[in-house]
């Protein structure tokens, strides 16, 4: 016969809500950052792998494309399946399998097995987010999630700097190969601290909820099955609309990942290294970004979303045109990288997420994250295909030199920045939900 759970003391319970949030916190975020990192080491590897003559730039987009489309379904299926499991174990499993994948990644030249391992490397990271953001969920209330949502959506950020400093100069000194492996070597180790840290929840450790532990109301809800509340997902009209203006939001911001580093090489002049530091100050400033927008939409506007959103995407743009269209000054695209990778980090963290969790019911969200991150994938895997088809078209061969034009995939990329701003303006007065 199993001994009961001995009743906690108020201090402890305290003692305890203070110590695990602050290890989700850590495992989530820093978990998020280092699994970002197995996924753009191709990113950072185009040109080797272009003037090696191992892949094309039409190869290249296939394979990225795969990534997206590998990640749009499994966002979307293991975010629905997330509500079911607990996150500890789909969140490690996610970043081990990732990890493998990427040794694998490093080692082959073929374009069939790479596309392969890239789509599935696509949909295990697909299981991460759903499961930390039901950790998040778990363990803070709606009032906090603001805040600590951004704090996590950093982690983007953490990951791109990374990749586009740290990994892009070991790749710099050691080879293509190595920016698949070396993440791949790290992201093992991840998997494991990630599992040993985080806790499901505090239910699973004899606590109350955190609605009660904070003496929060909540709406009193009929109870249902998770699978019906799921299917209340499909009928928000405000969700579909957030979806599809992720999905335009993403194109630009994979668009900056995937071709911005080629960008400044073949354009601007930059090495390998040079490019990577500008979005790796980019992918700093993002933090700062993604903090800021938890915290000005939490206190500022009490929770509300739009007008947050409305502010960053105009910096967005306007960071956007000095970086394609300003001079060619190495302090000049600095700063514009600054202010680009802030606001952008602030929209993923609302319009590719938290906006979502907000208006969906308490229990969907897992399949919240799903639903938008179908969409933000799809999206991003389309832009692999049409910048690649775009970029190929601009470029030409003089004298056995290879010169480019983005001119037409630019326009695209800002085009698409910038319908997003609209739709996620549009839902100006949407309420959230408790």
């Amino acid at each position: 016969m199993a001994m009961a759970q001995p009743e906690l003391s108020s201090t402890e319970v305290d003692s305890l809500f203070r110590k695990h949030r602050l290890r989700v916190m850590l495992a989530i975020t820093l978990g998020y950052g280092f699994i970002y990192t197995c996924r753009l080491g191709l990113s950072i590897v185009k040109k080797p792998l272009i003037d090696g003559g191992i892949f094309s730039v039409e190869e290249l987009g296939m394979i990225g494309a795969a990534l997206f489309y590998g990640y749009a379904f499994g966002k979307f299926f293991n975010g629905f399946l997330s509500d079911h499991f607990k996150p500890r174990l789909f969140f490690s499993i996610s970043i081990f399998i990732s990890a493998i994948i990427n040794l694998f990644m490093g080692g082959t030249t073929l374009i069939w097995v790479a596309v392969v391992l890239w789509a599935l490397n696509g949909w295990f990271q697909g299981m991460a987010a759903p499961a930390a953001i039901i950790s998040l969920t778990n363990w803070f209330s709606i009032h906090e999630r603001g805040r600590r949502y951004g704090i996590w959506s950093a982690s983007h950020s953490i990951g791109e700097g990374i990749t586009f400093y740290v990994i892009a100069a070991i790749v710099a000194s050691y080879g293509w190969q190595y920016g698949f492996i070396t993440p791949g070597i790290l992201c093992i180790a991840v998997a494991a601290w990630v599992y040993a840290f985080l806790k499901n929840a505090p239910q699973t450790m004899g606590l109350p909820t955190v609605n009660e532990w904070l003496d929060e109301e909540t709406e009193e809800k009929k109870q249902t099955n998770t699978w019906q509340t799921q299917k209340l997902v499909f009928g928000i009209r405000a969700m579909w609309i957030v979806a599809v203006a992720s999905g335009l939001m993403y194109i630009t911001r994979y668009a900056i990942n995937s071709w911005g580093v080629l960008y400044l090489q073949e354009i601007r002049g930059y090495s390998l290294v040079e490019a990577g530091l500008f979005l790796s100050v980019n992918t700093i400033a993002g933090v700062v970004g993604s903090i800021a927008y938890g915290y000005l939409s939490d206190k500022v506007f009490d929770a509300r979303r739009p007008p947050a959103n409305l502010i960053f995407a105009i910096i967005e743009v306007l960071a956007l045109v000095a970086i394609f269209y300003g001079p060619n000054n190495t302090v000049v695209l600095m700063i514009a990288f600054t202010f680009y990778g802030a606001a952008l980090s602030g929209l993923i963290a609302s319009i590719g997420g938290l906006f979502g969790v907000d208006i969906a019911p308490r229990g969907a969200t897992g399949a919240a994250m799903g639903f938008v991150g179908a969409f933000s994938y799809l999206a991003a895997a389309t832009q692999e295909n049409i910048s690649a088809a775009l970029i190929s078209q601009g470029i030409t061969i003089v004298g056995g030199v290879r010169s480019y034009d983005f001119d037409i995939a630019i326009t695209f990329w800002i085009g698409s920045s910038v319908l997003s701003m609209l739709l996620a303006a549009s839902l100006w007065n949407t309420k959230i939900r408790d």
